[in-house]
């Protein structure tokens, strides 16, 4: 996110407006896990260090900005409500992670080791538990039991998101619409969420609010689809966290339902027992050839292109500044992102 607030620093001092409400942010989820057990505080801070893109803080906030038509009102536009709000949603998605982290049993995350790996799944998915217990706690603070049970609904849907994921793992066989069920509720859910509270929260027309909730929906669809090509063809040291775990956990990702659609059954053959072999000797160099031969990792891209062209769509019903420029080149940067 850092490079991306860069890119457009001629626009109104919209970066340092940025980099100020995220380092806010930062600080209202410091102290909202401190707590007078050192053992606690060891397990938040290296949690703390999950926190890279910053994609949801960063949406709540800038819709809060795009509600906004004229400039002039930024410094108006972003109040104390969306601070909490951006740190409420970056407490749940660390949950998520260190949940998820459990759930792949994976080593790394942001080139260090995960709680799960150092601390044992006990400890992890308590830590989750009480990542997602602050979040509602600190939420709380704002008094409106609406957005208390909006949250509550959102997160629901990203339980229930992964939860049929985990029904349909080593099904081989699951089509678009299955991959597409899972993958709304367990991360567009969260990041349309954060659109359409930081519009509202400012004071957005309804019909703003709705198009860039809508807008954050579809971007939220592209980022899951960029992370599964990234596990499939990304570089582990770029990445910064374990790859193939999709693979090794039976989880069927688009690239590889584009490829069961478009080979022949010899292929199809060679990949699944490539999927059969046994956690730990998986090929996924091999894996990531066949692939790419297919066609089936440009085919996924382009369907991420097509959503992310959807989700800048949104945006002609938002009023033009800065803002909703910055909303546009972060669109296309889902799909460029390395990591």
């Amino acid at each position: 996110m850092a490079g991306l607030i860069q890119k457009i620093e001629q626009y109104h001092g919209i970066r340092t407006l940025l980099e100020a409400e995220l380092e806010a942010v930062s600080t209202i989820f410091r102290r909202q896990l401190a707590s007078d057990l050192p053992a606690v505080n060891d397990l938040c801070r290296h949690v703390a260090r999950y926190q890279g893109k910053m994609l949801r803080p960063t949406l709540t906030l800038l819709c809060g900005l795009a509600a906004r038509a004229d400039d002039a009102e930024w410094t108006t536009a972003v109040g104390d409500s969306h601070r909490v709000l951006a740190a409420v949603t970056e407490i749940i998605h660390m949950a998520t992670l260190v949940h998820d982290d459990v759930l792949d049993e994976s080593e790394l995350r942001r080139n260090a080791a995960t709680v799960n790996h150092l601390r044992g799944n006990e400890t992890a998915v308590l830590l989750g538990d009480y990542l997602i217990s602050n979040a509602f706690h600190l939420c709380s603070s704002l008094g409106r039991p609406d957005i208390n049970r909006r949250i509550g609904a959102t997160t629901n849907e990203l339980c229930a998101g992964e939860l049929l994921q985990i029904h349909h793992r080593e099904d081989w066989s699951i089509d678009e619409a299955t991959y597409f069920a899972i993958i709304e509720r367990k991360t567009a859910s969260l990041i349309s969420l954060c659109c359409r509270l930081g519009a509202e929260e400012a004071g957005a027309a309804p019909e703003v609010a709705e198009a860039l909730g809508a807008y954050g929906r579809l971007l939220g669809i592209a980022f899951q689809i960029q992370d599964d090509l990234l596990d499939l063809v990304g570089e582990e040291r770029v990445v910064g966290k374990s790859l193939g775990r999709d693979l090794e956990k039976g989880k069927l990702t688009l690239p590889m339902i584009h490829f069961f659609s478009r080979v022949d059954a010899t292929e199809r053959l060679e990949m699944l027992e490539h999927l059969a072999q046994p956690n730990g000797t998986v090929q996924p160099l091999r894996i990531s050839a066949l692939l790419l031969a297919s066609g089936a990792v440009r085919s996924a891209r382009a369907t991420a292109s097509s959503l992310v062209e959807q989700a800048r769509d949104q945006l002609s019903l938002v009023p033009p500044s800065a803002a909703q420029q910055l909303l546009d080149d972060l669109a296309c940067a889902v799909i460029t992102r390395e990591f």
